[in-house]
């Protein structure tokens, strides 16, 4: 039996991060990963970076003057290569290292100081004075009637591995994943429909916000089914058909593959958290207090597995707050961690940070709100991107910002200067007068909090 300073289950950004840094310090590191196609975590392999990939290359698809099959086809050949290219970089990042072994085997506690692991060719149990546990999150598949026996059914993982580009898509879930896919497979050429039991689109963003979007999905030819619960699958000339419920109305659909994008769930089945002193909750994360602690002192949950915010960009924040506990004054917590930025990476891309008009309504928050259509912006018309709208609110006391939702050209890159502008407690003043490059999309900052005078 081999005894380890650490034991980190799960090759995710908070996980892998974490090795390094163990590494760089002498310690003696295990990282395990179950599977030899996950090597570096969800993100670079089945999640962020591949689907990324396919979003930019479904955006070029009219430029591109070859058939929509032929470009689809050569997309996914170039995501799979982008993709292997990562994971053998992520692998040599870890096996290089002189204390770090690699263990590609399934882990099962056997307590809360030991481990077993298991693969094709060995089973071996290994003790730690450290774990960390960063196993991620995987598709939910709801128990719908006939899922189990239906063919042309996928999850987000699942549908990138095909090859065939559905000529017409049904989507469950019209959630920021299946939004997502709805737009990039319609942009490959798809014709889409998303089915979500929601009244509204978007319930949660700005009606103003939810409209634009809505407006640019029907325009690409996207069918919106809300209100909408489906009832059943089945296989049916070729493709799937789906029932649906509308009201009184029961109906069907039919397509050459389904979607299932109905949220994703804490990877705990099987590691025999069952035989540790570790809680779940009652959806299968793994309880932690502020700074990532289980109720067992030694072991730690980082990434998607503990119920947090499902972003890579929290896993690699949850190393910080780890690293912080082994390495430096231990004061940084999850308190500490506000205003998380999120995109949703449709075209053009969504992307929110703090406070909406709908939720600062809902909390009781004074606040003045104004916004821009994207079309004012210079640079929008030149990358000819001119849909879209720009929203922001501050308090009127302080001038300081409250929130931000950007519905344009390069929102993603340019919520993380309202940010920071956030963190560091700014008067939007700073982002009106900032001197930004000329042309460019960070100058619709100036526009936009210029609309408060």
């Amino acid at each position: 039996m081999e005894h380890f300073d650490a034991i980190i289950i799960g090759f995710g950004k908070g996980g892998k991060t974490l090795a390094a840094s163990l590494a760089k310090a002498g310690k003696q590191v295990a990282m395990i990963e179950q599977s030899a196609e996950q090597y570096g975590g969800t993100c670079i392999n089945i999640a962020c970076i591949p689907t990324k990939s396919l979003a930019f290359q479904s955006e070029q698809q009219a430029k591109s003057g070859e058939s929509k099959e032929d470009y689809y086809q050569e997309a996914i050949q170039e995501k799979d290569q982008l993709t292997s290219t990562l994971r053998e970089n992520n692998f040599k990042m870890l096996d290089d290292q002189e204390t770090v072994t690699v263990y590609t085997a399934k882990a099962t506690f056997i307590d809360d100081k030991k481990i077993r692991l298991r693969s094709d060719s060995e089973s071996l149990e290994l003790t730690a004075d450290n774990f960390f546990i960063n196993t991620g999150s995987s598709p939910i598949i709801p128990p719908l009637d006939g899922i189990d026996d239906t063919e042309n059914v996928y999850t987000s993982t699942t549908l990138q591995e095909r090859h065939e580009l559905p000529e017409k898509l049904v989507i469950i879930g019209g959630g920021y994943i299946g939004l997502e896919f709805a737009s990039m497979y319609a942009n490959f050429g798809s014709k889409v429909t998303v089915i979500d039991s929601s009244e509204e689109f978007l319930p949660n963003d700005d009606r103003d916000i939810a409209d634009k979007v809505q407006k640019i999905f029907e325009e690409k030819g996207i069918t919106l089914q809300l209100e909408s619960r489906v009832k059943s699958v089945k296989n049916k000339d070729g493709g799937v058909a789906v029932t649906y419920q509308r009201g009184d109305t029961a109906k069907e659909i039919t397509g050459s593959a389904l979607l299932v994008a109905t949220g994703r769930k804490p990877n705990t089945e099987g590691l025999g958290i069952e035989n540790t002193s570790v809680q779940m909750d009652d959806k299968g994360a793994i309880i932690t207090d502020d700074y990532l602690k289980t109720n067992a002192d030694h072991i730690w949950a980082l990434g998607d597995v503990n119920g947090g915010p499902q972003f890579t960009y929290i896993s690699l924040d949850d190393f910080r707050i780890v690293r912080d506990q082994l390495f430096d004054d231990g004061s940084y917590s999850k308190k500490q961690r506000k205003n998380i930025p999120y995109s949703v990476f449709i075209e053009p891309v969504l992307s929110h940070v703090g406070l909406n008009e709908k939720t600062a309504k809902e909390e009781g928050i004074n606040y003045r709100a104004a916004s821009i259509p994207a079309a004012g912006v210079p640079y929008a018309r030149i990358v000819k991107q001119t849909d879209g709208l720009l929203k922001a609110l501050i308090d009127p006391d302080t001038d300081e910002i409250l929130g931000c939702t950007l519905f344009c050209a390069g929102s993603h890159e340019l919520i993380n200067t309202v940010r920071i502008a956030m963190e560091a407690k700014l008067p939007y003043t700073r982002l009106k007068d900032n001197i930004f490059t000329h042309p460019s999309m960070s100058e619709a900052l100036n526009n936009l909090f210029s609309s408060f005078d």
